[in-house]
């Protein structure tokens, strides 16, 4: 076999995803998976509620997630990766439960699983982990065969996520009226986080002033923008800035927020923007409502230009950039050296999460990392 598309020792490719409801009578069930032991009062569930009921109770990740499982089907079996690919939800059907039983009753017993979160914190990865080693406590309970579970490193900085992004950003420029275009500033958003927690995001020797989340999008904010400048001979003022806060007020978030920000510029003189929301995967609802609803909103009432730069969503270069991370990781379990490709300066992920990365308050199992009751 071609050691270039050699998948082995896995047997098997999970897409895990969040969820999100499929319909109106979906909404509020789907919150309450989403926030279940947090003690969210209801009404707030029901405020949230009304961004969903906005676009017919239906959340969007579904069909990207839909787009981009058959994306890599196709691309797998083109460049003759021979490995299927099951896709499982942490919040909403199907659920990874679910989904594991089906992918054990077909016989498979080593697992990459493929996360739709770029970046280190508890909720985008460890929460991941948490998910999966309660899913495989249950398939013990049940006596089914439990598999071997990995996941694949943080993607945040692989070529494959960054370059279709870059080509978003100059996308995303062209659209604004030629007489502003070179002086748009670049506003990075992504998913505000309690600040402790993005404190103790990432291994535990990067622990503190924002952890590895900021760290993370701060590299990527800065090769985008360069990137940027590269191509179009323009070196533009950029800001990593932060959306969807959903905490109490008393409980200090990241900031500034995009809203916030797009006051800023307008105050100041600034004659566009482009959002560039370089923490998603895909236009779900954190993009639909937040940037593309309330923010684009809150800058046309300012008169303030402004255009919202794509997701990588399904590109091809994103899927061809996941599964050359699914034969990387392939090599090295079976103890080769692959390159380990990786943009701007803080070079690749580690492939198994240590022991104290991105920790939760309360602490539970979490598979696929060194700490894992599961390998």
């Amino acid at each position: 076999m071609d050691r270039a598309t050699d998948a082995r020792p896995y047997d098997a490719l999970l897409l895990l995803s969040f969820g999100g409801p499929e319909g109106p009578d979906d909404v509020l069930p789907f919150l309450e998976n989403v926030t279940r032991g947090r003690g969210i009062p209801r009404e707030r569930l029901a405020e949230v509620g009304a961004h969903y009921h906005l676009f017919g109770g239906v959340s969007p990740i579904n069909a990207q997630n839909r787009e981009l499982l058959a994306a890599l089907r196709d691309d797998l079996a083109r460049e003759g990766v021979e490995l299927p690919v099951y896709w499982g939800n942490r919040n909403w059907a199907p659920y990874l439960v679910d989904t594991l039983r089906e992918l054990v009753d077909d016989g498979h017993r080593r697992v990459l699983t493929l996360a739709t979160s770029a970046y280190a914190s508890y909720s985008g990865c460890r929460q991941y982990r948490e998910d999966l080693a309660g899913a495989l406590a249950e398939l013990e309970r049940e006596g089914r065969p439990v598999p071997r579970v990995d996941k694949l490193r943080l993607y945040f900085n692989h070529p494959g996520f960054l370059e279709p992004m870059a080509s978003g950003v100059l996308a995303a420029l062209a659209e604004l009226p030629e007489e502003v275009r070179d002086g748009a500033h670049l506003a990075f958003t992504t998913h505000s986080i309690p600040v402790t927690a993005a404190d103790t995001s990432g291994p535990p020797e990067g622990h503190g002033a924002g952890g590895g989340y900021v760290r993370q999008h701060l590299d990527v904010a800065e090769y985008l923008a360069d990137a940027v400048r590269d191509a179009t001979g323009v070196a533009r003022p950029w800001k990593l800035v932060y959306q969807s806060r959903s905490g109490p007020p008393q409980v200090p978030w990241l900031e500034p927020d995009i809203g916030d920000h797009l006051r800023e510029l307008h105050a100041a003189g600034a004659p566009a923007v482009v959002m560039v929301p370089i923490g998603f995967v895909s236009d779900h609802m954190e993009v639909r409502f937040d940037l593309d609803t309330e923010a684009l909103t809150t800058a046309g009432e300012l008169g303030l230009p402004a255009v919202r730069a794509a997701t990588v969503g399904a590109a091809p270069g994103f899927v061809a950039g996941l599964r050359e991370l699914v034969v990387e990781r392939a090599a090295t379990e079976r103890g080769a050296a692959p390159d380990r490709p990786a943009l701007g300066s803080l070079g690749p992920s580690h492939d198994v999460c240590p022991v104290g990365c991105c920790p939760a308050r309360i602490a539970r199992p979490a598979a696929a990392g060194a700490d894992s009751p599961f390998r």
